[in-house]
This record gives C-alpha cells, structure tokens and sequence, in this order.
C-alpha cells in the first residue's frame, strides 16, 4: 500500500521561531516555513516537518542523529557556537561529551525545545 509513497518524519517543538534560529544558524540547515510549519531540508532529500506543539514535552529518545566523518572536529565547531553537550550515567563519555564505547562515536546534545540530537561517527 505505501511502498511508493515518499513518507517522512517530523517531531514537535514549542517554538518554531526558535527552532528555526538553531537548526538554521546554529546547525547550518537548510530550513523553510509555510503555514506556520517548518521543514529541515536534510542532505539526501530526507525532509523532515518541525511543527508546534502547545505544551510541547520533549522527546526523551534521540530524534536526529548528524553522521560526521571527525566526530572530535563537529563537537569543537558545535561547542564554539554555543551547544552544551548532554552527560549520561554509565555512557563512557569523555571531557567533551563523546561517547567511545560499543558502536559508533556519539554525542548528544539539545535542541532549544529540548528535543535530543546526536553527531556520530562510524569507527
């Protein structure tokens, strides 16, 4: 039934305004707005709907995840334009924020909304 359709994925924020600002300026996305909704423009054509949601909790799972090829280079940028990178109990990060255990190198941060993001990178 849904084979061929382009389907897509999309979360909430409280504030799309300021959604806008971090995923566009912040992150460097492309980003654009109509009818109040925005869409994130991710690479591979894999738009996403960012839309506002009146009491709005945020995701308590990682919603986006941005594979990097240095992981130690997009920290340091994000961290130079302000991210604070998220600190979990018993997940190996080290002084950056950066997860070095099983699977790929990771570390998590938020976006205004409190939605959590991650870079990673394969090993």
């Amino acid at each position: 039934m849904f084979a061929n359709t382009e389907a897509f994925s999309g979360f909430a924020v409280d504030d799309i305004d300021k959604a806008r600002e971090f995923y566009g300026e912040t992150l460097g996305l492309k980003t654009s707005v109509q009818y109040g909704l925005m869409t994130l423009h991710l690479a591979g054509g894999r738009d996403t709907l960012v839309y506002p949601k009146p009491g709005h909790t945020p995701a308590t799972y990682t919603i986006l995840n941005f594979p990097v090829d240095d992981i130690e280079k997009a920290v340091d940028e994000l961290a130079a334009r302000g991210v604070q990178f998220e600190r979990y109990d018993n997940a190996g990060q080290d002084d950056k924020g950066i997860a070095r255990g099983e699977g790929p190198y990771i570390a998590w941060f938020k976006d205004p909304a409190g939605n959590i993001l991650s870079v990673l990178q394969e090993r």
